[in-house]
């Protein structure tokens, strides 16, 4: 199974930005980021296709955070601007074969937003 390493993660003001970066260790087809706060269950963020041509986002980041990927790298990115407190969660990179079905998950990595 290919194995997925999510990096990027830390602490940032509200407003501020981050990326997060996901590393696969072999060729993925869709993949996906997900978050997961403290009480709360994982909730889908964003995914991309395999060539990248098709994006879907969560409407609580529609706007203000970007997911991309390179193929020659395997990895996918997520660009997140103007962030909020809210926004606080471990992120998870998230790896499938078909549309919104994900059954390869990364370790997460936290990202945490200061008022």
């Amino acid at each position: 199974q290919v194995q997925l390493v999510e990096s990027g993660g830390g602490l940032v003001q509200a407003g501020g930005s981050l990326t997060l970066s996901c590393a696969a260790s072999g060729r993925t087809v869709n993949m996906g980021w997900f978050r997961q706060s403290p009480g709360k269950e994982r909730e889908f963020v964003a995914r991309i296709s395999w060539s990248g041509g098709n994006t879907v986002y969560a409407d609580s980041v529609k706007g203000r955070f970007t997911i991309s990927r390179d193929n020659a790298k395997n990895t996918v990115y997520l660009q997140m601007n103007s962030l909020k407190p809210e926004d606080t969660a471990v992120y998870y990179c998230a790896a499938g074969p078909v549309g919104s079905y994900f059954n390869n998950w990364g370790q997460g990595t936290q990202v945490t937003v200061s008022s």
